[in-house]
C-alpha cells in the first residue's frame, strides 16, 4: 500500500498551489491509499508539496476528498508539528484567498476556515507568526465570521459546509492563543455577536451556538475582558433580537431561538465550570436571559 502511496507522490510536479483535485501527479485511488497507510509521507519536501495541492481539495464538492482526506490530512501534518513556519505561510495565504474568492457551491470558504483554525492552532502550540500577522489573522477571521450568510450545515451526500461553526473553531483557536493581545479579544467577540443571533434569523439546528460560546469561555478563563465590560457585552445581545413584529415573525423567532440557545449553553457550562473566571460570567448571561423573556 505504501508503494502506491509514495508512487503517486513522486509524480508530483504541479505548482506550490494547484486548485485541480486531486492535485496533479494523484489520482482519487492514490489519495485513498494515503490516507489508508494513515498519511504517512516520509519525505518532508513532498508532504509539504502534497500538503499545498490538497489545499484544492477543501473547495471539492465530494465530501471524501474534501473532509475526509484533504481535511483530515492537513489536520494530522500540522497537529503533529511537521511543517515549519514558510511552510505554514505557504498554507495560509491561498487559504487567505479562498476565503477572498468566490465560492458558487459553498464549500471552499468554511473549509478553508476550519485548516486556518489548524494553522492558528499551531501559533498556539509553537508561536512562529509575527504580532502583525496575528493581529492580521484575528481580522481575517472575525471578518469571515461576520460575513457569512450561507448557513447549510450539513446535507445528505454533500457532506460538511457548516460555515459558522468553522469560523467558530477558528476564534476559538486565537482565543486560546497566550500571545493574543487584549485589545484583539473584542474584535473576535464582536464577530461572535454577529452570528449569535444573525439578523435574517435563520435558526440554527447544527451545533452552530455552542461552537460560538467557545472562544468567550476562553477568553472569560485568560481574563480578558472586566467584569463591567462582560456585563456589557452580554446586556447588548437580546437588543439584536429586536422586539416583536408581525411582518418579520419567523425572523424575530429565529433570532430568539438562536440566542436563547448560545446563552443557555454558556449558562449551563458556567454553572458547571470549576473555573472561578468563567463562573463569574454566569450573572451576567442570567441577565441577558431574562431580558428575553
Amino acid at each position: 500500500m505504501r508503494h502506491i502511496v509514495l508512487l503517486g507522490l513522486c509524480l508530483l510536479a504541479a505548482p506550490a498551489f494547484a486548485r485541480d483535485c486531486p492535485p496533479a501527479g494523484q489520482t482519487r485511488a492514490s489519495l485513498q491509499a494515503l490516507k489508508a497507510a494513515q498519511f504517512a509521507v516520509p519525505d518532508a519536501a513532498q508532504k509539504r508539496r502534497l500538503a499545498e495541492g490538497l489545499l484544492g481539495c477543501l473547495s471539492d464538492p465530494d465530501p471524501e476528498l474534501r473532509d475526509g482526506i484533504a481535511f483530515e490530512a492537513l489536520s494530522q501534518w500540522m497537529r503533529a508539528g511537521d511543517f515549519d513556519a514558510a511552510a505554514l505561510r505557504a498554507l495560509r495565504d491561498p487559504l487567505y484567498a479562498t476565503l477572498d474568492g468566490e465560492d458558487a457551491a459553498g464549500f471552499g470558504k468554511p473549509f478553508a476556515a476550519l485548516a486556518l483554525a489548524e494553522v492558528a492552532r499551531t501559533d498556539r502550540i509553537r508561536p512562529w507568526m509575527s504580532a502583525a500577522e496575528r493581529a492580521a489573522m484575528v481580522d481575517r477571521a472575525a471578518a469571515y465570521v461576520e460575513s457569512v450568510r450561507d448557513y447549510r450545515g450539513y446535507s445528505e451526500g454533500e457532506g460538511w459546509r457548516h460555515g459558522v461553526a468553522h469560523g467558530a473553531d477558528w476564534l476559538m483557536q486565537l482565543s486560546l492563543n497566550p500571545a493574543l493581545e487584549r485589545a484583539q479579544y473584542p474584535r473576535i467577540l464582536a464577530a461572535v455577536a454577529a452570528q449569535a443571533v444573525p439578523r435574517g434569523g435563520h435558526a440554527y439546528v447544527f451545533g452552530e451556538p455552542g461552537r460560538l460560546a467557545q472562544p468567550v469561555l476562553f477568553g472569560a478563563q485568560r481574563g480578558l475582558l472586566s467584569a463591567e465590560e462582560w456585563d456589557a457585552w452580554f446586556a447588548a445581545l437580546p437588543v439584536k433580537v429586536g422586539k416583536l413584529d408581525r411582518a418579520d415573525y419567523a425572523g424575530w423567532l429565529g433570532r430568539r431561538h438562536d440566542l436563547m440557545a448560545f446563552l443557555s449553553g454558556l449558562y449551563v457550562q458556567t454553572d458547571q465550570s470549576e473555573d472561578a473566571a468563567i463562573k463569574n460570567l454566569k450573572p451576567a448571561i442570567a441577565a441577558a436571559l431574562r431580558q428575553l423573556r
